[in-house]
């Protein structure tokens, strides 16, 4: 039989994904089951989103043009602007999804075995897109001791080599909430400018930042224009994962010139999503501060109730809607595996996902998982509950 590539081979399984058909079964059971594995929020789409597709006045499905139609773009830029991010419809590339900025970025500013640097636990299809572009992922873990805080520009010092090319982080962070703050960001540019890198930022859960603080963009870093690459997605902003719209932003005018030559390759991104997220530019403000509000609730509420557990240790985020908490367990595959497959409070189970693959040190967050709290409070206690339970009887 004709063989598979390494590179097929290598990629990883989704650690969010790859239980799901366990959870299938478990629906075939008769069973409910809670889904804190997912980033996808039961927040509903902006009905302004959903109304541009439905009344629409297109008489052909056409192309747009590669880095996205002329309109949506400006506006883009005019959402920045009331962000303080100053850019115009010539620095931004818009993308099927922040998925396919990240290709972009890696593919633009890299080659076959170059490095990158990523604090983690990251984004678990970081792993995904580094090993699709030929791209090794140099990591530098921040510890659930220090809130996942950034680790010593020291540590980032010592794994710097010729081949590292790129720092990237995500801000809030997916899978810990961690917010970076201005100062840290201010440390992170001083040393790409130092060492002549890039810095990326996939900045997609901007909206959403609790307690009071503001987030800061690496865009609002006017020393490091041309090193800065900035990935976003209407996503999680508008609820709309699945419009698949994203973009990636750079004043570097050569990484944009690049960026284009993979965006023609691939035609345009999707003319109606398009549509839908131009329209979403107008949702109105009091959207998100409902939506903000809610999060915090539900962020609070679920650690308050993990914080109950005996044995359970958990990282207070300060933004997006993810947190990791450790478990008293060995295996936290393992032991989702078992939820889904053995383990029922009154019909009902949960699903959670593993942690180890948000790390690409073998080994690191074995007994960690990634809760996702994109369920109403009633269902994140009764989730919570349920991992009470199991912790109690899990045969370790």
């Amino acid at each position: 039989m004709p063989a598979i590539s390494k590179k097929g081979l290598d990629m990883p399984q989704s650690p969010i994904r790859k239980l799901a058909p366990y959870a299938e079964k478990a629906y075939a059971e008769g069973k409910t089951v809670y889904h804190l594995n997912i980033g996808q929020p039961d927040i509903k789409t902006p009905e302004i989103a959903l109304d541009a597709v439905k009344i629409h006045s297109l008489d052909i499905l056409a192309y747009t043009r590669s880095e996205g139609s002329d309109d949506y773009r400006q506006k883009i830029a005019g959402y920045y602007e009331k962000n303080d991010i100053h850019v115009s419809k010539d620095d931004i590339i818009v993308t099927t999804g922040g998925s396919e900025a990240l290709l972009f970025a890696f593919g633009s500013i890299m080659d076959i075995d170059d490095e990158i640097i990523i604090p983690e636990p990251f984004y678990a299809n970081y792993n995904g897109f580094s090993t699709a572009s030929g791209v090794n992922i140099v990591p530098v873990i921040s510890k659930i001791e220090d809130n996942f805080a950034l680790p010593a520009i020291e540590e980032f010092e010592k794994l710097i080599t010729s081949k590292t090319k790129a720092i990237l982080i995500c801000n809030p962070g997916n899978p810990t909430g961690y917010l970076y703050s201005k100062e840290e960001i201010k440390k992170l540019a001083t040393i790409v400018k130092k060492h002549d890198l890039f810095l990326i930022a996939d900045e997609v859960y901007r909206e959403f930042v609790y307690d009071g603080i503001e987030h800061y963009s690496i865009m609002q870093e006017e020393s490091i224009q041309e090193n800065a690459i900035m990935i976003d997605s209407v996503s999680k902003r508008y609820s709309m994962c699945g419009a698949r719209i994203g973009c990636l932003v750079s004043k570097n005018k050569e990484v944009i010139a690049t960026a284009l030559k993979f965006a023609q390759a691939r035609l345009s991104p999707p003319t109606l999503a398009q549509i839908a997220s131009e329209a979403a530019l107008n949702t109105p403000q009091s959207y998100f501060d409902e939506v903000k509000a809610e999060y915090v609730s539900r962020r609070n509420t679920l650690i308050e109730e993990l914080e109950k557990i005996e044995g359970v240790k958990v990282a207070k985020p300060k933004g997006a809607f993810y947190c990791v908490a450790e478990l008293p367990v060995k295996n936290a595959d393992d032991f989702a595996q078992w939820l889904l497959e053995h383990f029922v409070v009154n019909g009902e189970t949960v699903m959670v996902a593993p942690a180890a693959g948000f790390y690409s040190t073998p080994g690191v967050g074995l007994n960690q998982i990634r809760i996702a709290y994109v369920l109403n409070e009633n269902s994140l206690r009764k989730a919570v509950n349920i991992l009470k339970e199991a912790l109690k009887v899990y045969p370790n």
